[in-house]
């Protein structure tokens, strides 16, 4: 009697792009309502551009390589790179400078390499250090967090200042733009203030800047999702986040008084979701367990290095692109020993 045999493998796990996309989506929602909150609805302005934006380079590359566009844009790699780099970019940056960085991102860094998966640096962060080089005084200007929570900035209010370059009705701009707390500190610091005197800011929290402890923990929220689901594994997380806090650790026990605490490190700025999201990207991080590890620790290390000592207080997206570069050396040294072969044998 005809029978059917069918082969290998017998598992019925779901893995392709799109579904992992979409979960990574899901994980960063928590991170963004949090952000909405305490900056005001900009945020949400600039990703709905940076996703539309995103999507529309990305058909048109694919309809100009003669390439058919929905497999590229239905994959929603574009649509995490847009909502990553409108992340790292103030809510009330000029929506100009949010599409330009979005074409850098997806035409330049990702399609002219050949696309998803042959693209050596994370798009989204390229797109940012682009922006940041070009026009840091408008990336680096953020809004206070108490200006969206005691003024009620309203959907219109965002709109104006991203559209039109209008400041909310009744305050200038001195009062609507601030620095990030890392800029701040360094700053501060450079000034010859201690830390103590820093921290009396009405605008500092418990450990960093207030509202940007609570957005860090929100993203944390999502990353131990990404874990759970097993998008992501703990290698890289585990070891950049360490590595941070240890650098900032033995400097913080020599002098207290000019070294921030490993917390104001880990709970400020981006290394959360730099540690979850941008450093675990499948693509431009290594794949083996040990090269996991070095290439989490080597990005903590350099996220240190660079806050302290560099002139981008908030080095994340440098270190990971920096450390993309060292990703295929660090892989071609940690491959796992083949069964059966000799160590350093063929």
């Amino acid at each position: 009697m005809p029978g059917t045999i069918i082969s290998s493998p017998h598992g019925a796990r779901v893995n392709r792009v799109d579904w992992i996309m979409l979960q990574v989506i899901a994980a960063l929602i928590p991170g963004i309502a949090v952000m909405i909150w305490f900056f005001g609805w900009g945020l949400l302005i600039n990703i709905a551009l940076a996703i539309v934006v995103a999507v529309a380079a990305e058909a048109l590359v694919m309809k100009l390589r003669g390439r058919p566009a929905w497999p590229a844009v239905r994959d929603l790699s574009a649509v995490v790179t847009a909502i990553l780099l409108a992340l790292a970019l103030p809510p009330s940056l000029p929506w100009w400078l949010t599409v330009l960085g979005v074409l850098f991102a997806i035409v330049i860094v990702k399609q002219l390499y050949g696309g998803l998966g042959y693209n050596p640096f994370n798009p989204a962060m390229a797109g940012y250090v682009f922006l940041l080089i070009s026009y840091p005084v408008a990336v680096t200007s953020w809004l206070p967090p108490l200006v969206a929570v005691e003024h009620h900035l309203t959907f219109i209010d965002s709109a104006r200042m991203i559209f039109l370059g209008l400041p909310p009705p009744g305050l200038a701009w001195d009062a609507v733009t601030m620095a990030t707390p890392l800029d701040t500190m360094r700053a501060a610091l450079g000034e010859g203030q201690t830390i103590d005197q820093i921290q009396r800011s009405p605008l500092w929290g418990e450990y960093g800047g207030l509202g940007w402890e609570w957005v860090a923990v929100a993203f944390l929220l999502g990353g131990l999702f990404l874990l759970w689901r097993r998008v992501i594994t703990w290698h890289i997380p585990v070891s950049m986040l360490g590595a941070l806090a240890l650098m900032a650790g033995l400097f913080w026990l020599i002098d207290p008084q000019t070294h921030p605490s490993p917390l104001f490190h880990l709970l400020s700025g981006a290394a959360i979701v730099g540690a979850f999201f941008i450093a675990t990207d499948p693509v431009t991080a290594c794949t083996t367990k040990r090269g996991q590890l070095i290439f989490g620790a080597c990005i903590g290390v350099l996220v240190f290095v660079i806050r302290t000592w560099g002139g981008y207080p908030d080095a994340v997206a440098f270190a990971v692109l920096l450390m993309n570069i060292g990703a295929p050396m660090i892989e071609h040294f940690t491959q796992p020993r083949a069964f059966g072969h000799e160590r350093g044998r063929g």
